[in-house]
């Protein structure tokens, strides 16, 4: 909290500086020693620190403005804490253990609901049919023992120990490993993949780099997967069938709680109906409920060992299983389906990764949830081997190791702890929904950010309403807990070795270990997965096939989804306008230069976009500084604000026409309007004024580039003031025909924008040369006028003569898709009565 109250102080205090009035401007300007005003326009320069300090404080940007340019830093510093004490980045620092500790009082809420609620129906799910408990009690003693290993090895050793070590700048997820290989390899099939986006200080893992040259092994295997376009295709498939089972468990956990039909619909409407209210409020409503939970199942196991079985701990040694699998052998084997049961829920630790942090998950599972969890196991094997003989439907069940008195009171704890049991899922679910929309490879949906402090707590509305209806669905044709049991079993093991594949390359490639280090890591726990798998793939036709279902049909969509949008990328690659065709035009473009900043939305990152010429060509008019933009997500969570923007220069000076790269995380913020357009002028100003200052980006065959940040990063360089223009009287006069220039596409009637009057407040040193003074009086005298969008909108449609598989794919599949996505976050933004679309279709 102390942490919190300095940085709202700070934040605070920096809008609180003093606000001067425009007229001071000409105070300024009567004393040469402090700064310079060019000509007649309102373009100032700055000496001494002081005086500079306040006219940054002519236009005071809002609290959130900070906050969200410090996205990836202060609010990440909270909740990203870090093993060892060790920051993130280097601008991050460790968070207090009294955030970790809230953290992971809310992960108990959220994270560790489905995992804690296994001992429901682990033993009835194991003694169902396949084996039968005897009064020998090598049957109970044998499952026990594999319950125990089970535990300890998935979700202690390989997700607390080692997976969640491999988060992607503190996210996590089946997308996190992926995207951490594409860095490290280059095997990127995405578009707007750049060399320059290796150098952002997120792009490589802390001190987990890959060196220069790395092993022999890692460097022959490197190449190999940059070499072969089948291998990088295998990798993004096993990413999304891994991402897609996620979903499928997403569907079938909810639907697990031992209540009747109406009751549990009920009840999972109400579920999904508090998702909008975010994971924090959720994770500090549910952490009661699962710690109420944990204490109940721990006291009931301590009671029951004591009371009936004392020695039940050597059960724990791994004979037993020897034992066990000697006796009941292929029954045995089939029943490991039921014994999988017990690590449900442990993929959420990783997938849920990004909305608390990696300490708080370990000290909330290592701490609480593990011991919690064995002593409820060894607890019922304790009562059921000094109870062999029952009549009770329940033979093997959780509730009859419960003492009656206390029955229907943990009775009512379990359906509440098995209605929170789902959210571990729902909340994965929307973080790796958010991360495959992000780099392409699932439509654009709505995402909203539900904590203004951790970034990563998000909720989907479509995703969130879909899911309850597939859980509505599957809870009134699946009434078998049994049956649900084994298709959720099949869905957690399936992304559990889709995990270990990811993540022995992960320690080779990103790592840089020995490849003994990852083949041991493959044996150990590859070995563990496969077993349960093949005894969950025994049972397809008793419920096993729902998430392969499920799981398939989401596939289909991404694949459809990721395709269109490549081809269309290559499309608009390969028919780009080259460089020359502009540069002959001449300075005007052979067209008329208008007043205004023309921004000519591409996907391309060079050359010229195809929808331009097709503007031109029909509309012979453009403004008179013409920006090509570029948008693109990086595989990276987070951009710094100071790494946001590349900006380079198309053609001489006098064409005013520049490239801008605004890169963005997958977890990153998107602003409005008023606040980007600010800060791409001030990009644009700044390079401007640099010259050939400040870090290049060779981009080979493009133009070299520039990287600049956002205004609030740029101590000491171009800052941007913009206030109404008083004069006006808050009412449309003759100058408003300075904001009708630009074309526009409704008809309907739109209220003038009120004219602002915008001021770059430069550095005095080093000394602006001259023709760069001109090109920021006339960057200046274009914002003033206004700034139009030029969207490019693109049918993609099947060339004559494809085959009948690639029209289905294209004209039916990524149409309908297209169609029923929203459009991207920078298209909603914009302000419509400046948005011009251009429609073209691409043949592919």
């Amino acid at each position: 909290m102390k942490y919190e109250m300095v940085v709202e102080l700070l934040c605070c205090a920096c809008c609180c500086l003093p606000v001067f009035i425009p007229s001071f401007s000409h105070s300024f300007m009567s004393h040469p020693g402090k700064g310079h005003l060019l000509s007649s326009l309102p373009l100032q320069s700055h000496g001494d620190a002081p005086p500079r300090r306040h006219l940054r404080s002519l236009s005071p940007p809002p609290l959130h403005y900070h906050l969200m340019d410090l996205e990836a830093g202060a609010y990440q510093d909270k909740a990203k804490a870090t093993v060892g004490g060790a920051p993130k980045c280097g601008f991050q620092r460790a968070a207090s253990w009294r955030t970790v500790l809230t953290l992971a009082y809310q992960s108990l809420g959220v994270v560790y609901g489905d995992l804690s609620t296994s001992p429901l129906y682990v033993y009835k799910s194991t003694f169902a049919e396949d084996i039968h408990h005897s009064e020998t009690n090598e049957e109970i003693f044998g499952v026990l023992s594999f319950v125990f290993w089970t535990l300890t090895l998935v979700p202690l050793l390989k997700y607390v120990f080692i997976v969640l070590k491999a988060d992607d700048s503190g996210e996590g997820g089946t997308f996190a490993l992926y995207s951490l290989l594409c860095r490290h390899a280059r095997l990127n099939s995405l578009p707007s993949c750049q060399l320059a986006d290796e150098d952002l200080s997120d792009y490589k893992k802390d001190g987990l780099q890959m060196s220069p040259t790395g092993t022999s092994f890692s460097s022959r295997l490197k190449s190999s997967l940059e070499r072969y376009k089948v291998l990088q295709r295998f990798l993004l498939v096993l990413a999304l069938i891994g991402t897609c089972m996620v979903i499928g468990d997403g569907v079938l956990t909810p639907s697990l709680s031992d209540v009747e039909v109406p009751v549990a619909c009920v009840i999972l409407i109400a579920l999904f109906a508090l998702q909008h209210y975010g994971t924090h409020r959720i994770g500090f409503l549910f952490a009661p409920v699962v710690i109420l939970w944990l204490l109940c199942i721990s006291a009931i196991g301590l009671y029951n060992i004591f009371h009936w079985n004392p020695h039940v701990y050597q059960a724990l040694s791994p004979y037993y299983m020897y034992k066990f699998l000697r006796k009941t052998q292929r029954q045995g084997w089939m029943s490991l389906g039921g014994i999988l049961l017990c690590i449900t829920g442990s993929e959420a630790m990783f997938a849920d990764l990004g909305h608390f942090s990696q300490l708080s998950i370990q000290i909330a599972f290592t701490t609480f949830v593990y011991p919690s969890l064995i002593l409820a196991y060894m607890g019922q094997a304790a009562y059921l081997s000094k109870h062999h003989l029952m009549d009770s439907d329940y033979q093997v069940g959780f509730y009859v190791s419960v003492p009656e008195k206390l029955r229907w009171p943990v009775l009512a704890i379990a359906i509440l702890a098995a209605v929170v049991g789902s959210q571990a899922i729902i909340t994965g679910t929307f973080s790796i929904i958010k991360q495959c929309t992000a780099l392409g490879c699932f439509p654009k949906v709505k995402i909203v950010h539900t904590s203004s402090k951790i970034h990563g707590q998000i909720y989907i509305p479509e995703i969130n309403w879909t899911l309850m209806l597939l859980c509505l669905a599957v809870t009134l044709g699946f009434r078998d807990t049994r049956r649900m049991g084994n298709a959720s079993g099949l869905a957690v093991i399936t992304v559990m070795l889709v995990t270990t594949c990811l993540m022995s390359l992960v320690i080779v490639l990103c790592w840089n270990k020995s490849i003994l280090l990852a083949v041991g890591f493959v044996i150990l726990f590859g070995t563990i997965e496969a077993l349960y798998f093949s005894a969950s793939l025994v049972k397809f036709l008793e419920g096993a096939w729902v998430p392969i279902a499920l799981a398939f049909i989401f596939l289909i969509v991404m694949c459809v989804w990721h395709y269109g949008t490549l081809k269309k990328y290559e499309y608009e690659l390969h028919n780009k306008v080259p460089i020359d065709w502009l540069l002959s035009l001449g300075p005007n473009l052979g067209i008329v230069r208008v007043r205004g900043i023309g921004l000519v939305h591409t996907e391309l990152v060079s050359g010229i976009p195809a929808i331009f010429s097709h503007f031109v060509t029909n509309l012979p008019a453009f403004h008179q500084v013409l920006v090509f933009l570029c948008i693109k997500s990086v595989p990276v969570p987070h951009v710094r604000p100071e790494e946001r923007f590349l900006v380079g220069r198309i053609g001489p000076r006098e064409f005013r026409i520049y490239r801008c790269i605004v890169r963005y995380g997958y977890r990153d913020f998107h602003k409005d309007d008023m606040e980007f357009e600010k800060d791409l002028v001030c990009s644009i100003a700044e390079f401007i004024r640099s010259g050939n200052h400040g870090v290049d980006v060779d981009l080979k065959d493009e133009e070299t580039m520039k990287v600049v940040g956002t205004c609030p990063t740029q101590m000491d360089g171009i800052q941007v003031s913009e206030v109404d223009d008083q004069n006006d009287g808050g009412c449309p006069g003759p100058s408003a025909s300075d904001h009708t220039e630009i074309v526009q596409v409704h008809s309907s009637p739109m209220k003038p924008r009120r004219k602002k009057r915008v001021r770059f407040i430069v550095p005095e040193s080093p000394e602006i040369k001259v023709e760069a003074r001109d090109e920021l009086r006339e960057l200046m005298d274009a914002r003033e006028a206004g700034v139009a969008y030029i969207l490019g909108h693109s049918y993609v449609r099947a060339k004559p003569g494809s085959s009948l598989f690639r029209r289905a794919v294209i004209n039916v599949g990524y149409d309908l898709l297209r169609r029923n996505c929203r459009a991207p976050t920078f298209d909603l933004s914009m302000p419509h009565e400046s948005t011009l679309e251009v429609g073209m279709v691409y043949p592919i």
